[in-house]
């Protein structure tokens, strides 16, 4: 009995002191005002005992257990299941632990890399693993397999990565439960400081001229505001709408309250600001996503209210302002339209975060600031806020999640490029070819997550097709194969009884397309095609697209294709390339703010019946749709895909309805057949060869034919007064086709 009471005594010692050591080395990082990570590994019982005496022995202030279950005893406010991890983001945790050894839990990328960054300086993140992390898939890879694939056949190469990294990284801390942990050195004398600055509500000098900035927004020149995360990047949003509510807005009629509306893609984005706004304005009161001061009110509005309110021209207009926050993980579309409706606008967003798509938001909407308001200004936010520079956890992060992964830069004299296949294994060992291949797909993809590496690395039928010159990646196509489905599944696939995981475009051509074939047949999707933004335009994404047929043909796939939001430069190239659209969906997705469109293009004589069928199916749908489910689809999308639609000749009825709406006073809508089947041929003619008659005529003939809209939505952009505007615009319009395509002019008509 004493023996054992001793073994446990002596156990209870040596943890004691494994947790002292710990703690000692949080209050040296807190000195250097940096974060650490802890690697724990073994099993998992053992993990998880010493990562509890590590919490119950620290005395956090706010520790936060990460996984599927809640261990017993702890707290149920102190317990996080991954798939959540986006609620605790704008708030601050000095201990996270992250449990990925039990048999229920895996590596989540994306609550890694959102909670790593609510960790304050002196703050402690716990990764448990398994001894042996990387040799084999864990649970979170569930998400990866696809049908017919088992979780247990996939690789680990994305683990056995990050398993290196880890194990390469010097200032990591190592902990091995039952042992003591290993601690890197650290420096004697803390951190500098940021530079200091003489605003009292700021922290730094960036943030005190990101302020400065939001406060003195002229109209049409619109403010983007950049930082990395814990820059202090929401609170300035904050510290200038207190100030704004101080002094009022200035309008054309002198002082006036201010009204200033905020968005962003979950209010917990700007939870920072609405507590730097109540610390600065101790006189107002904060009513659910609003607050109210004496000079005004700051009001929170979601993206979808925000946008729908500005298209009923409630909202917008010289006296309003808007602040966009957490702009890269909004719409494009949607901040366009932002930018018309409101003078005065700030757009502010994360660059490198762990959405991973900032950068590729400040290079395409660069091109829309450039277009629409070229007097546009920036703002950086360089300086680090919650943590001092060189943070080991802030650079541990960004290695192993690839945040800041940049394409390769363009050399003058590059070779001729070649197009080839890339071996994943080569990749997952080759880090700089992984970082330009991931950093080029951030930069030309909307939302490229850290989870899309993993899904690069070990995502089953994933293949990756690079055009290289030389040493420097100059595009890439990654592609996945789908259906191959038994008759008997594809059956009850298409009924809904069964949802096989993955397989989106077989899935979505047999349920919503009415194809069961589309599920027996072998697809082959397009998941990512990627060119760097200084070489679009040149024929690098066409090769990517011709290799990948070329492939498709030769293994036996019918139909290879994509899936992407509509919208006209995008289906510009699908179409160029031969694709033919199949299916659109009926509600804008959320990542995108644009329909999701699919099209495909057939590579064996089965795909090409199939494709025929999928073809004609939704030429035949398209009117209906768009006069009801996508009466709001951007009349220039409905176009490029009324031009892939029948145009027969136009007979002698249509002909006459068509003259005596131009020349005479029969009422538009009495032709509206005739005039649907004008807009299908010059719709196809202009494809053809563009034609002396614009794109807008074209585009705005077919809102008001096919999609019914109305004289107020067409009067202000058709630069006309009222119905009686529209209608002599109407007039003229089809005059114009009309006799273009071969009618009578109003001479011959004797009108």
């Amino acid at each position: 009995m004493s023996g054992r009471v001793d073994s446990e005594r002596d156990s209870n010692d040596r943890q004691a002191g494994a947790t002292g050591a710990l703690l000692a080395q949080a209050r040296r990082l807190a000195q250097c005002r940096w974060r650490g990570l802890v690697w724990l590994t073994g099993e998992a019982e053992a993990c998880r005992r010493e990562a509890l005496g590590l919490w119950h022995a620290g005395g956090w202030g706010a520790p936060l257990w990460v996984a599927a279950a809640r261990p017993e005893g702890l707290a149920a406010p102190a317990w996080l299941p991954p798939a959540k991890a986006r609620t605790r983001l704008g708030g601050e945790q000095d201990l996270v632990v992250i449990d990925t050894v039990s048999a229920e839990d895996g590596f989540d990328p994306e609550a890694f890399g959102a909670l790593s960054g609510t960790l304050t300086a002196g703050g402690l993140l716990v990764l448990m693993t398994p001894a042996d992390w990387g040799r084999r898939p864990d649970a979170d890879y569930v998400r990866l397999a696809d049908h017919p694939w088992r979780v247990e056949r996939l690789t680990a190469r994305y683990l056995a990565r990050l398993a290196r990294l880890l194990s390469e990284e010097a200032r990591v801390i190592r902990w091995t439960a039952g042992e003591a942990p290993r601690l890197p050195e650290l420096p004697e004398a803390p951190h500098e400081a940021s530079p200091a600055t003489d605003d009292d509500a700021c922290l730094t000098r960036d943030q005190a001229e990101a302020v400065t900035r939001l406060t003195r927004l002229r109209r049409r020149r619109p403010l983007v505001l950049t930082a990395d995360r814990g820059r202090g990047k929401t609170a300035a949003l904050g510290i200038a709408c207190a100030r704004l509510l101080a002094a009022g807005t200035e309008t054309g009629s002198g002082a006036a309250e201010a009204e200033i509306l905020v968005t962003a893609p979950r209010p917990a984005a700007v939870a920072g600001l609405f507590e730097r706004l109540a610390a600065l304005c101790p006189e107002g009161r904060r009513h659910g996503q609003a607050f109210e001061a004496p000079g005004g009110r700051v009001r929170f509005l979601a993206p979808d209210e925000l946008a729908r309110l500005a298209e009923q021209g409630e909202l917008g207009g010289p006296g309003r302002l808007l602040l966009v926050d957490e702009a890269a993980a909004i719409p494009a579309p949607l901040l366009g339209r932002w930018l018309e409706a409101f003078p005065r606008i700030a757009f502010a967003t994360t660059v490198h975060g762990y959405e991973g798509s900032g950068r590729g938001f400040a290079l395409r909407f660069r091109e829309r600031l450039e277009r629409q308001t070229p007097d546009f200004r920036e703002c950086h936010l360089a300086a680090p806020i919650r943590w001092a520079p060189d943070d080991p956890l802030e650079a541990l992060t960004a290695r192993l999640l690839l945040l800041d992964a940049e394409p390769d830069a363009a050399r003058p004299g590059d070779a001729a490029p070649v197009v080839a296949r890339l071996d994943r294994d080569a990749l997952a060992h080759d880090e700089p070819r992984l970082r330009a291949l991931f950093g080029l797909l951030v930069q030309a993809h909307y939302r490229t997550t850290p989870a899309d590496l993993r899904r690069l690395l070990d995502g089953p039928g994933v293949t990756i097709t690079t055009l290289e010159a030389g040493p420097v990646l100059q595009g890439v196509a990654v592609c996945g194969d789908e259906g191959g489905f038994p008759a008997e599944l594809a059956e009850r696939v298409a009924r809904g009884e069964r949802r096989p995981r993955g397989h989106l475009l077989a899935q979505s051509l047999a349920a919503h397309a009415g194809e069961r074939e589309a599920l027996t047949a072998r697809l082959r999707r397009v998941l990512r095609i990627a060119v760097p933004a200084g070489r679009r335009r040149r024929g690098g994404g066409r090769r990517l697209l011709d290799d990948a047929l070329v492939r498709a043909r030769n293994e036996g796939i019918d139909l290879l294709g994509a899936s992407f939001g509509a919208e006209p430069g995008l289906l510009a190239f699908w179409r160029a390339a031969g694709f033919r659209a199949v299916r659109l969906g009926l509600t804008r997705e959320t990542a995108t703010g644009e329909h999701a469109l699919m099209v495909v293009r057939p590579t064996s004589a089965a795909g090409e019946a199939l494709a025929e069928r999928l073809t004609a199916r939704f030429q035949r749908q398209l009117p209906g749709l768009l006069a009801f489910e996508l009466a709001a689809l951007e009349p220039a999308v409905a176009l490029a895909l009324l031009a892939e639609g029948p145009a027969g000749p136009l007979d002698e009825a249509d002909r006459r309805d068509l003259e005596d709406v131009a020349f005479g006073h029969r009422e538009p809508a009495l032709a509206r057949p005739a005039i649907q089947a004008l807009v299908r041929r010059r719709a196809r003619a202009h494809e053809e060869g563009p034609e002396e008659e614009g794109d807008e005529t074209l585009e705005a003939l077919a809102a008001w034919a096919f999609q019914g809209r109305e004289a107020s939505w067409l009067a202000p952009r058709l630069g006309v007064t009222g119905r009686k505007g529209v209608q002599a615009w109407l007039r003229e319009a089809v005059a114009r086709l009309h006799q273009r395509d071969g009618g009578l002019s109003p001479a011959e008509t004797g009108r």
